[in-house]
């Protein structure tokens, strides 16, 4: 069985900012493979796709403890750290470009630090821009804030990609998903069409 871990923070607040499209990309799944993620042991958010030998998860512990509610999941289920690929939105990425890694660093992202801290370095990741902050602009807030009309549309065509992404690792494996969906990708320009 593999997981797929969509990095968020609970609550309408958070609702469509730029720290959650970890959470939209997993409720992208969902809806394709029409099932409805449930609470599990008050940590998560979670739903176990049968035909496809996958869970789906939202950790409802906020980002910065997002690491128990993995730690917990992998536990459960029973799912070694190569198999539990952790959706996260990325700063040092432009709006709408993904990246699959085998495993890494946190890069200062406080959700990865907490997996990290939790179950090590060795899961997968899947990073979906959502660009730097300006330079006068506070990380945290940038992070917690919404997208542009324009850049929400780029956002979402993006989302729909990580969602192939990941169908393809759940399918084909890690490799086969680097190499179809890490290659740079022309995204449209927003002020482009103004």
């Amino acid at each position: 069985m593999k997981a797929i871990v969509g990095l968020g923070n609970p609550g309408e607040d958070f609702h469509g900012t730029r720290h959650n499209v970890g959470f939209e990309v997993v409720d992208e799944l969902a809806r394709r493979w029409n099932v409805k993620l449930r609470k599990w042991k008050s940590l998560a958010d979670a739903v176990v796709v049968q035909d496809r030998d996958v869970v789906l998860v939202e950790p409802k512990t906020y980002m910065n403890l997002s690491g128990e509610a993995v730690h917990a999941v992998m536990a459960f289920y029973r799912i070694p750290i190569e198999d539990v690929l952790v959706v996260v939105d990325e700063v040092q990425l432009p709006v709408g470009r993904i990246r699959l890694r085998p495993s890494g660093s946190a890069g200062g992202h406080n959700g990865l630090k907490s997996v990290i801290q939790h179950v090590g370095t060795g899961f997968p990741r899947l990073r979906l821009g959502v660009d730097r902050a300006k330079v006068d602009a506070v990380l945290r807030d940038h992070v917690l804030s919404r997208f542009s009309k324009a850049d929400r549309d780029v956002v979402n065509a993006a989302i729909e990609r990580a969602a192939d992404a990941v169908e393809t690792f759940v399918d084909e494996g890690l490799l086969s998903a680097m190499n179809k969906f890490n290659a740079p990708r022309e995204i449209p320009d927003p002020q482009s069409e103004i």
